[in-house]
């Protein structure tokens, strides 16, 4: 995605909760000299340097390279291919995206230099951590954990380096192949960082001869879309390898996922894979926005990521980008990979959990567990399926929120006339799942359940929020309503007729439950499937109750 900017690039507690505040908290809620033979430099304020790559006998045809920006083309052909750009981007795929030519993407970034004032180092450190946050969303370190990260010259070696950082925090094993390195303070800085990081640096001569056999991922962070013409040593029998990655797949031997950032290294940055020989990568993560050449990418995984463009670069180049999920630095784009369910598997990972670690009483234990799952910034880690049955037996689960917990039971809060309401009403036992996903745990109980007291529902009652209390009046749960707007209606009615209101009556239907535990077991995903599964029973041992703890098989 970058390009050498001329002149520009200068020298230079976790806290846990003690589980008796539950109910508290849960209130509230980013070189060329060996490779190139520079062509006259552009403009003072453009961030890109045209260069001209020797020709030589390896037959790869153009591509792009992050460093350095492509000659234009005619504005004709440009012009041409932007609109075909746009009336190719699916329309009927809500994830469509615009695509941009080469000029377009030139022209953005000198914008993004000059009169929007970023910098190189701030677009590759949010570049790189796009790159490396694609990777975690699909490759978990779990089973794709070695990664290779073959770094060019330029810009786009530099995203490499900063991915691999990232990539290290996150998890994996990362080594780094840079065999001609930038002396600029930016890719050195860059370098220093992953050697404190103790991350190891590979040269050509250090790479097995067969890549599938040392790494699970390979990153290419060589060409990006400035590169044009044949690749030189050592890059040249570097794609050459990556290349050959797809042909060992045609002898079943298990072959590393390869991952482009931006434009696969040796492509064209507008016409593709022209020869139709080149790397044939898993994941595309493309910047700002796509390339024209990723209309050719058939990859199972095209990321967008950066992040960064404006609205007024969007308006000015009538961009149609996706928006970003929630804190996330990347976004899926493009069609939606096929998927076998049944191939669909995790390998946990997790500390081996034995029977002398945990403590005898398993409210305790629960609360050691959401403590620590708190601790790890799990979003709503008092989210647990609430399954139940009526006098039909015919089950029922839906996801609620855990409100207080203690050595009585497990508490939450309902409409009692609702079908959990109406099941309990006719049977009052149920079940409850917690998981929690990021520390591969589950956690099931079952008991019996009884109505808290009204005092304890009042109190509760009043310490949400006041749109949340008039919600619980409105809500006539688990019947039909003709519309949304009935409810919404409702509210403005109820909203007007408590402005005035210091106190909102509880509702009669609208309380607490609390299931007394009478099985609570605690799971913890391992490899292989041998995972962990302590179960806790009650047992009265001499006249009083304690609780046996049993090993259950996987």
């Amino acid at each position: 995605m970058w390009t050498i900017l001329r002149n520009r690039i200068t020298t230079r507690t976790t806290t846990t909760m003690p589980c008796s505040f539950l109910a508290q908290f849960l209130s509230f809620p980013p070189l060329r000299s060996a490779l190139f033979e520079p062509s006259p430099p552009p403009s003072p304020h453009h961030r890109h340097r045209h260069l001209h790559l020797r020709p030589l006998s390896s037959g790869f045809s153009g591509g792009g390279w992050s460093p350095a920006i492509r000659p234009f083309c005619s504005t004709s052909g440009c012009e041409r291919r932007a609109m075909a750009g746009r009336l190719e981007s699916c329309s009927s795929d809500p994830s469509s995206v615009s695509y941009l030519t080469q000029r377009e993407a030139a022209e953005i970034d000198e914008e993004l230099m000059g009169p929007l004032g970023f910098s190189v180092d701030q677009l590759m450190e949010l570049a790189g951590l796009s790159v490396a946050t694609s990777i975690a969303e699909v490759y978990k370190a779990s089973e794709y954990k070695r990664v290779l990260a073959i770094c060019g010259p330029g810009n786009n070696g530099g995203d490499g380096l900063v991915a691999a950082r990232h990539l290290f925090h996150f998890g994996y094993k990362p080594y780094i192949c840079y065999p001609k390195r930038t002396p600029k303070p930016l890719y050195t800085g860059l370098v220093t960082q992953l050697e404190s990081l103790r991350v190891p640096f590979l040269s050509v001569e250090d790479l097995p001869p067969d890549l599938s056999t040392e790494y699970d991922i390979l990153l290419d962070a060589v060409f990006g879309f400035s590169f044009h013409g044949a690749a030189r040593p050592p890059f040249d029998d570097i794609l050459r390898r990556l290349i050959g990655m797809r042909k060992s797949d045609q002898t079943n031997k298990k072959s590393p996922v390869i991952v482009s950032i931006d434009i696969p290294s040796g492509w064209h940055v507008e016409e593709g894979d022209i020869s139709g020989e080149g790397i044939k990568p898993d994941m595309l993560v493309s910047l700002t926005a796509p390339k024209l050449c990723a209309k050719q990418f058939h990859g199972p995984h095209h990321f967008l990521g950066g992040r960064f463009v404006p609205p007024p670069i969007a308006e000015k180049y009538n961009l149609r980008l996706p928006p970003y999920p929630g804190a996330s630095m990347c976004v899926h784009i493009g069609k939606a990979p096929q998927v076998d369910i049944s191939a669909m598997r995790e390998n946990y990972i997790s500390p081996e959990f034995h029977e002398e670690e945990v403590d005898a009483d398993p409210i305790k234990q629960f609360c050691k567990w959401f403590e620590e799952a708190v601790a790890a910034g799990l979003r709503e880690a008092n989210a647990m399926a609430l399954s139940t049955a009526g006098k039909d037996g015919k089950p029922s689960s839906r996801m609620v929120l855990l409100k207080g917990v203690d050595e009585d039971g497990f508490v939450w809060y309902t409409n009692y006339e609702s079908q959990k309401g109406c099941q309990l009403s006719e049977n009052p036992w149920a079940s409850l799942l917690f998981y929690w996903e990021s520390l591969n745990r589950q956690v099931r109980v079952e008991g019996s359940v009884e109505k808290v007291s009204n005092e304890e529902s009042e109190k509760y009652f009043h310490s949400r929020p006041h749109g949340s209390q008039i919600g619980a009046i409105v809500s006539k749960q688990s019947s039909i309503v003709p519309g949304r707007q009935v409810l919404h209606q409702q509210y403005r009615e109820l909203e007007e007729k408590f402005s005035n209101v210091n106190l909102i009556p509880k509702p009669e239907h609208w309380g607490g439950y609390r299931l007394k535990p009478e099985l609570i077991e605690f799971w913890q995903g391992q490899q292989s499937r041998l995972h962990d599964r302590l179960q806790y029973r009650p047992q009265e041992i001499d006249g009083r109750q304690v609780w046996k703890i049993v090993r259950l098989a996987p």
